[in-house]
Order: structure tokens, then C-alpha cells, then sequence
């Protein structure tokens, strides 16, 4: 476990920009960090990742210097270490409703007394067991890994206040997607009723000063920058699909021009 570049740039109040990767690729992480990204997140909730695939890809990104932050595929405790034993600097999980559900997450994250992780010695997180005896690691652990929570339910939106409170958490990501599900406009977040909740809910976010996060494509980083994020996604098929959109627009440009 090292020190990690996400966090501190986080806590500096600067915004970070990540990709999401859905299927095995340490290439692809290699590519995102040389292209300038600061993260990665390994999504296990709706790809086709394996714990094996997650290992790999950590070990990608420590070696380009990239941050890999995993999402387990559940809330659950064991999910979550299963995800933070693979060597990732922190993850962002899912479905998170109460400050019940953000306790348990951070406990999930964390080392200590009240923890819900499982500690091993001869982890990859630990330098297979080189890292220098326990409190070393642990400590060292505690202070660099990531909490991320999504808010990302209709349920969560009356208890944002509670959720907030909670001592541990990095960042509080807003999902619009499922948001969108959950208020009943599947797949529509720009609904008037989903958009209002987005806006209160990164609203207090910010009132709080509190780091909030969300996804964003091309053509609405700028609109997220703008709103306060500093936690912020794009996916790679939306990458590609902007830049063969704009390689097709030149090169049929080219065409007509020959024409």
C-alpha cells in the first residue's frame, strides 16, 4: 500500500477525471494513464470482471501510475474486501440508502476494532506480507484508501443528511441512471422530477463540504465541473463512440472535399 494521488488530489478540492472499464483489459488501463487520466474504476456490478481480472488491472495501474478504484458488485462486506484484497486504492459501492448502509461500507473499507474487514498478512494490498509488519500496513492503509458512496436511489434522498454524517467517506457520487429507475423515468435522468433531485442532492452535498462525483460524457463535463463535481467518470464506449464520431465527420468531410 502506497500513497494515493486521487485522495490527495480530492482533499486539495481539484477535480479528478476516471474512466470506467467494464471487461478485462490491464492494456486499457495502461493506455488511460498514459492518455492522462488520474483513475480507473473497475466496475464488478455490471461487467464481466473477475476478482483474478481486478488483480491484474491494479497491478496495471500501480505500474503506470494510474489509481484503480474498484466497484464491488454489491454493498456487502465480503464484496467489498473481496474487491479492496485485490490491491485497489478504494472503492465506490453501490446501492448505499442509509447512514446504516454507509457505516457498514466504511467498516468494510477500513481496518480496526469496529471493522468489518478481514485482515491477512501476505495480501497483494499488504506486499505479500513485505510491507513491514502490520501496524505499518494497516495504518498506511487506513489513511490512503478511498470511501466512495452511491447515492443512486429514491430511497437515499430522505436520508442524504444522515449519510453525509458519517465519518470515513471520500466522496458521495450521485447515479443518475439508477436514480432515474427508481423515481420512475428508467434510463431518463433529464426528467424534471429526477433532475430536481440531482440538483438538491448536489446541493447539499456541497452546503455540507463534502466531495460529490458523477458521471459525465464530452459534452457534459463541463456542466459537471461547473456544478461542484470533483469525482468524475466517463466510460470507454463513450470514448469511442466520440472519437469514431469524429474521425467519420473528418474523413467524410475529406470524401466530399474529393468529390
Amino acid at each position: 500500500m502506497k500513497c494515493n494521488p486521487l485522495k490527495e488530489k480530492l482533499t486539495r478540492g481539484k477535480p479528478a477525471f476516471g474512466c470506467s472499464i467494464m471487461f478485462p483489459s490491464p492494456q486499457l488501463v495502461e493506455m488511460l494513464a498514459y492518455a492522462g487520466f488520474d483513475w480507473v474504476l473497475l466496475d464488478c456490478e455490471h461487467g464481466s470482471l473477475s476478482l483474478a481480472d481486478v488483480e491484474v488491472m491494479a497491478m496495471a495501474a500501480d505500474a503506470s501510475g494510474i489509481t484503480a478504484i474498484g466497484r464491488p458488485e454489491s454493498n456487502a462486506p465480503e464484496a467489498i474486501q473481496r474487491i479492496m484484497d485485490r490491491g485497489v486504492a478504494g472503492v465506490q459501492v453501490p446501492h448505499i440508502n442509509t447512514a446504516a448502509d454507509a457505516r457498514r461500507a466504511v467498516a468494510s473499507v477500513k481496518f480496526g476494532p469496529k471493522a468489518l474487514r478481514g485482515l491477512a498478512a501476505g495480501t497483494r494490498p499488504d506486499k505479500w506480507g513485505f510491507s513491514g509488519g502490520g501496524p505499518v500496513f494497516t495504518d498506511l492503509a487506513n489513511q490512503s484508501t478511498l470511501a466512495i458512496v452511491q447515492i443512486e436511489h429514491e430511497a437515499a434522498l430522505a436520508n442524504v443528511d444522515e449519510i453525509l454524517a458519517v465519518p470515513g467517506i471520500d466522496v458521495f457520487f450521485v447515479g443518475p441512471s439508477d436514480l432515474s429507475q427508481s423515481m420512475g423515468h428508467p434510463g431518463n435522468p433529464k426528467a424534471e422530477p429526477v433532475a430536481r433531485a440531482i440538483e438538491a442532492t448536489m446541493a447539499t452535498i456541497g452546503a455540507a463540504g463534502k466531495t460529490p462525483g458523477m458521471p459525465a460524457t464530452t459534452e457534459t463535463v463541463a456542466d459537471a465541473i461547473k456544478r461542484g463535481n470533483r469525482y468524475i467518470y466517463t466510460h470507454v464506449p463513450k470514448l469511442i463512440g466520440s472519437a469514431v464520431a469524429g474521425f467519420r465527420k473528418a474523413a467524410e468531410a475529406a470524401c466530399t472535399g474529393e468529390k
